[in-house]
């Protein structure tokens, strides 16, 4: 079932974003991932270290915060994880 975000929140670190949802991606167990880690049938995590740039996520209970790599804008990330996390089983 798709996310929708709901707002983006910027943190202390420049090169991390936190993405408030509409529900729930991780109601009983929160989980982080970094790129070239194995997911481990999570199909969520697969979608969003798909898009270029994202380097790292921690999924919790009603937000995800993603980190990019340094070269990456947020004005062209934001609208790939949106459409990541909308696109998501």
């Amino acid at each position: 079932m798709p996310y929708h975000v709901t707002k983006f929140l910027t943190t202390p670190n420049p090169n991390a974003l936190k993405c408030e949802l509409d529900r729930s991606p991780a109601p009983d167990r929160p989980r982080s991932y970094a790129q070239g880690e194995p997911v481990h049938d999570d199909p969520l995590a697969s979608a969003l270290l798909a898009v270029p740039g994202v380097a790292h996520l921690l999924i919790h209970d009603g937000w995800i915060t993603v980190g990019k790599s340094p070269e990456a804008s947020w004005a062209s990330l934001k609208p790939r994880i949106s459409k990541a996390l909308g696109d998501a089983p």
